[in-house]
């Protein structure tokens, strides 16, 4: 095959490929490198990127694969990962300029178990300083560029930002992300592909640099719900390095992802949310509504005991506070080459009382218990990922963040899948967010599964 239409082919595909001998890891390495090469010059989705170690990896896999020794499906599919992520041996920024030079002395577990899958590490990915900010902006290591308008520079979305654009660029089929406050949704929003927020405890979170431990998770970015079904089946699973994996059972996504959506209930926003969405936007979530209709769901209200908005300011106290705490001496010199924008967001951590802190979790746990009450009987709430399309850089005010829709989500421990719906007026795409209880990413993933299997808006690529 030719190499636009290569890394056009989901992984699910690509994958069934391999494993017949019809495409080697070989070709398909090369492949993405030469994409890399051609195209990151612009987009600016890596930080780093390890083409020799990737080729050798690539080398491997065919030698094993061809003699027998395939180690599963995923085998020789090459990989992004968000530059919190560490390998042993290389360079780990958090996307700080301070960092530069910082050397991991461990491997993630979400890396060598991707790797243990025969996985191919193309590279690492830029994110937002400390992966603090929705915005997807780096005023001193680099903003990655929304490949959806070439020629304007728009939010990639964050903090996500160099995974959402690897994966939309076609530079990688598939990355790892992490979200606190959106950070894998918002950039699936903004860059026109498929991310899921999971659940704590679902995948761990040794070895990946935290911002708010209770907060953090990692989560798989693709170009479809399958694919994301299949990252997250790779990632997850029980770690004694993160105790908090270790009271979970495995569980597989697979087994009901396409069983459909006929007899489920969803639940639309609450009318007062959809003020915050612009009317392109709410356009997008009504089809969106209506065709999951069409399938066999039942759309009906929910009356939710909170406003997204309190939500989102007890979710941000709680990432100052935290962020603080780890990133103190860094904040608190003046000296340090720190992002502008991102400085003061974590500084606002060194004045929240403990009181305060200590009500912020306490408010979690009594809003995840209203809100089971109110999602009693029903099996996801519907919302959009985003309020706009992406937004010109110049346009930015960094004193605000976009993650209206997203952060009560972090909040309440639910696990949410964002996935594309349509296009504005702008040609920008738009996102449908799709929140389910905690760890039931199974039943997001089947509700996105069917979505996509009656739409093509994951099928639409960027302009080049």
């Amino acid at each position: 095959m030719s190499l636009p239409d290569l890394i056009q082919l989901p992984v699910h595909e690509l994958s069934k490929r391999i494993m017949a001998r019809d495409l080697s890891p070989i070709d398909l390495t090369e492949a993405y490198l030469k994409r890399i090469q051609e195209r990151d010059p612009k987009l600016q989705a890596f930080v780093e990127v390890y083409a020799d170690d990737a080729r050798l990896a690539a080398q491997g896999a065919d030698a094993a694969i061809r003699s027998g020794h395939a180690v599963g499906p995923l085998h020789g599919i090459p990989i992004a990962l968000k530059d919190l992520i560490e390998i042993e041996g290389r360079i780990v920024t958090g996307g700080c300029e301070a960092w530069q030079g910082r050397v991991a002395r461990r491997t993630a577990t979400v890396a060598r178990r991707l790797v243990s899958h025969g996985m191919i590490v193309l590279g690492k990915t830029h994110t937002v300083e400390f992966a603090m900010g929705g915005w997807g902006t780096n005023s001193r290591r680099g903003t990655p560029w929304n490949p959806w308008d070439p020629q304007r520079k728009r939010s990639p979305g964050g903090s996500s930002s160099g995974s959402g654009v690897a994966v939309s660029g076609g530079l990688a089929p598939w990355a790892v992300g992490t979200d606190t406050g959106g950070s894998v949704r918002l950039p699936a929003s903004w860059c026109g592909i498929t991310g899921l927020k999971t659940t704590i405890g679902r995948v761990s979170t040794y070895g990946v640099l935290p911002l708010s431990p209770t907060l953090d998770t990692p989560g798989p970015m693709a170009r479809s719900a399958e694919d994301a079904a299949l990252l997250y089946a790779a990632m997850q699973g029980a770690d004694p390095l993160d105790p908090r994996t270790e009271r979970l059972p495995y569980a597989d996504p697979m087994a009901q992802l396409k069983r459909g959506v006929r007899g489920l209930r969803l639940a639309r926003m609450p009318q007062p949310e959809r003020q915050f969405a612009s009317t392109d936007v709410l356009a997008a979530y009504d089809r969106s509504l209506t065709e999951l209709e069409r399938l066999g769901a039942e759309i009906v209200p929910v009356d939710l005991p909170f406003a997204f908005a309190d939500l989102a300011a007890f979710n941000l106290r709680i990432m100052a506070v935290e962020s603080y705490a780890i990133l103190r001496e860094l904040i608190d010199d003046e000296n340090s080459p720190l992002d502008p924008h991102v400085r003061p967001r974590i500084a606002a951590g060194r004045g929240v009382t403990a009181q305060a802190y200590v009500e912020a979790l306490q408010v979690r746990e009594e809003m995840k218990r209203k809100f089971g009450a109110a999602m009693e009987g029903l099996d996801a709430l519907l919302t959009p990922t985003t309020m706009t399309t992406a937004v010109p850089l110049d346009e930015i005010d960094q004193a605000t963040a976009p993650a209206h829709y997203t952060r009560f989500g972090n909040f309440l421990d639910l696990c949410a899948l964002s996935l594309p719906n349509g296009f504005g007026a702008d040609g920008l795409p738009t996102s449908l967010q799709i929140a389910c209880r905690a760890y039931d990413e199974a039943t997001a993933l089947r509700i996105g599964w069917a979505y996509q299997a009656g739409t093509q808006w994951h099928l639409r690529r960027p302009p080049e």
